[in-house]
Formats: C-alpha cells, sequence, structure tokens
C-alpha cells in the first residue's frame, strides 16, 4: 500500500533537497520562436522550478496558436532588409544580397553598399 504525501510534506522534502517551486500571476502570453515557426500560448500558466541555481519553466494551459516564422530562408528578416534598403537608397534585392553576404550584420551591409557607386 502507498503512502500519499501531502502538499506541505512534499513542500519541506523539496526545500531539503535545494529545490523551489514558485508560479508567476497574470501572464498573458507565452512565445516559443524556432528558425521555422513561432508559438504563442494565451493566457497560460507558469510555474518556475529552481532546482541548483537552474530555473526550470513549466507552461501549462491556454489557447495555442502556431505560424510561419517571418523569417526568410537565408535568416534575413524583411525589416532589416527593408531598414537596410532605406538606409542605402538601395533595392530590396541588392539589400538582401548584402545583409546574406554580411551575414545578417546591418552595419556591415549598409557599408558594403555604400562603398560600391
Amino acid at each position: 500500500m502507498q503512502r500519499r504525501v501531502n502538499p506541505r510534506e512534499a513542500k519541506r522534502m523539496m526545500q531539503r533537497m535545494g529545490m523551489s517551486m514558485d508560479s508567476i500571476a497574470e501572464v498573458e502570453q507565452v512565445i516559443i520562436r524556432t528558425s521555422r515557426k513561432e508559438i504563442t500560448i494565451q493566457q497560460p500558466e507558469v510555474a518556475i522550478l529552481e532546482v541548483q541555481g537552474q530555473k526550470i519553466f513549466q507552461v501549462t494551459g491556454g489557447k495555442i496558436t502556431e505560424k510561419a516564422s517571418e523569417l526568410k530562408p537565408s535568416g534575413i528578416a524583411d525589416e532589416d532588409v527593408k531598414l537596410v534598403a532605406d538606409q542605402t537608397g538601395k533595392n530590396v534585392e541588392e539589400a538582401r544580397r548584402a545583409l546574406e553576404e554580411s551575414g545578417g550584420d546591418l552595419a556591415k551591409a549598409i557599408l558594403l553598399l555604400q562603398s560600391k557607386f
């Protein structure tokens, strides 16, 4: 027969093992971004478990939506391309090529395009 552990005992055992658990109140949204998609969780419950200095976030509940990432396959965001094009007076294709050539570094891309006549 198994003995049930009451919540107070469980909390004391966790504290003895160097663990603590808290929750974050009033969380409106959690966003998880990957290189290919963005996952949004509305009105979730978020708990933080701290074990030996490491924080573990547990996200539960809420409405989940997924959408494709705004990044292009090259990994260059459209906003960055537009910014470089606006700053240099070049077209979008030239700005994207400069950003790809500079590894996504905005300043390098702008300087690269400004050095070309």
